[in-house]
Formats: structure tokens, sequence, C-alpha cells
């Protein structure tokens, strides 16, 4: 039988790396949180709008499927996508295949919006970037 070798043990340096790690990336979500706000929208807006956007193929979602990307009860999403259009943010079209199925489309107001806020959310992430890499270099005994 192979036997496994037994992970090496945590050193004080490993430590101090994961805590700078978790920081850094709370400070990500803070910056993430903040330009979401200045646009008028929650955190959960914005990352509902980018979860669509960002879906494979013809750049909608199930409400289900929005719902697992968000990591939320489909209820909640439900809800979510009722105040995302009633902002006018969203539209919803039934499935062609299945029109118990709710798909859920970016508007031209939301799309431009989402734009901006991926655009700032790109720059802060090439920023960032090299920190955020040498500290997961760390993590990895490099």
């Amino acid at each position: 039988m192979a036997r496994r070798d037994k992970p090496a043990a945590l050193r004080d340096a490993d430590y101090q790396a994961l805590a700078a790690f978790r920081h850094a990336l709370r400070n990500f979500l803070h910056f993430s949180e903040a330009a979401a706000e200045a646009l008028g929208l929650t955190p959960q807006q914005h990352q509902a709008l980018l979860a669509i956007r960002g879906a494979p193929g013809d750049g909608c979602l199930t409400v289900g499927a929005l719902a697992e990307q968000l990591v939320i009860r489909p209820h909640s999403a439900v809800g979510l996508v009722s105040r995302l259009a009633a902002e006018g943010l969203v539209r919803r079209e039934e499935g062609a295949a299945d029109r118990r199925q709710v798909h859920v489309l970016l508007t031209a107001k939301a799309e431009a919006l989402l734009e901006r806020l991926s655009r700032a959310h790109r720059e802060e992430l090439r920023r960032i970037g090299p920190s955020l890499q040498a500290l997961l270099a760390q993590l990895d005994g490099g």
C-alpha cells in the first residue's frame, strides 16, 4: 500500500500569510461593496447582474441557476429578480422549451452599470494582483 506523505506542519509564517490573504480578500470585498453602492446597487444586486452577464452561452440564467450562483434559496432569488426588474435592470422571459422556466436577462441600463463596475473591479484586481500572488506563493511554500 502506498504511504501518504504527512502534510507539513504549519509555521508562524503560514498563519501570517493566511491572515494577510484573508485581510486582502476582505479589503477587495469592501471595495466591491462600496463600488456597487456608489452606483445605487446592493452588493447582492451587483453579484446577480454579474452572474447573469457571466453565464455561458446566451447571457441569461434561469432563476434557479441564479440562486445556485449566488448560493441563496430559490425563493430569495425570485425576490431579488423582482427587485431588479422593478429597478429596470432585468427582464424575465419564459423558457422556449419549458414555459415554467423563467429566464432572466439584463437590460441596457444594467449592462451600462455592470460595465462601469466591472472596469473598476478589473483595475482593482490588477492593482492588488501581485500582492495576492505573493501571498499565494508563500502559502504554497514558494
